[in-house]
């Protein structure tokens, strides 16, 4: 299950995901964009910050399938400015899609992912944290302080899970091409140096799933890695 298929970095997965073979389920917030990718899986609408869709998106990879392997969740938003300027309404918006969505997302899919390890699967989760939960940035407080503490939750939640052979891969990618910086909910993006290709990040990450490696830090996006 890919959540953010439609995004530009998510959709990049997916059609990574379904080169390979996988039986996919895309989620977005927009049907008509979900069809507009062109990649063979069953679509699902929702919302990610609004209670019971984590739970939906589950289910519906379940009852298409059979099972859930697998969940990659691409979805953010991003604001520049400040720290001292940052809104409550973007603190709001920046922690529920960038952090608490996931968290609820990997507590929905465990017990479905625990019964992918029970058949003799390789389950896992894929959060994209990014380079700035390794190093904060000036400009992007907030943003920084959400992705870190997503990825601190990914270090602590894949011991747990990993006793019911559920495995948590954190990706910090450092600052990628994708259309994120151009739409954010505050502020306006600094002009950055050339970032990775999207293409790039999306096929190390899927390589990372395939050969069952456990962190993907930012070191591991050099293009000679």
């Amino acid at each position: 299950m890919v959540v953010g298929a439609t995004g530009g970095l998510g959709r990049e997965i997916a059609t990574e995901l379904a080169a390979r073979g996988a039986k996919l389920t895309l989620t977005g917030r927009d049907q008509a964009a979900l069809n507009a990718l062109g990649i063979a899986g069953h679509t699902v609408v929702g919302d990610v910050t609004e209670t019971g869709t984590a739970e939906r998106f589950v289910a519906a990879a379940e009852s298409t399938y059979g099972r859930l392997d697998g969940v990659v969740y691409a979805a953010g938003v991003v604001a520049f400015g400040p720290a001292s300027e940052v809104s409550d309404s973007v603190l709001d918006g920046l922690w529920q899609i960038n952090t608490k969505a996931p968290m609820a997302l990997i507590r929905s899919a465990t017990p479905a992912l625990e019964r992918s390890a029970q058949s003799g699967f390789s389950p896992f989760v894929v959060t994209i944290s990014g380079v700035v939960a390794e190093s904060p940035t000036a400009g992007l407080a907030a943003y920084s302080a959400v992705k870190s503490a997503l990825h601190a939750h990914i270090q602590a939640a894949s011991r747990e899970l990993r006793r019911l052979g559920i495995r948590l891969l954190d990706a910090r990618p450092g600052h990628t091409e994708t259309a994120l910086s151009t739409h954010p909910i505050a502020g306006q993006a600094p002009q950055f140096p050339a970032g990775l290709a999207p293409s790039f990040v999306a096929a190390r990450i899927v390589q990372a799933i395939e050969a069952n490696e456990k962190d993907l830090p930012s070191v591991a996006f050099s293009p000679l890695s």
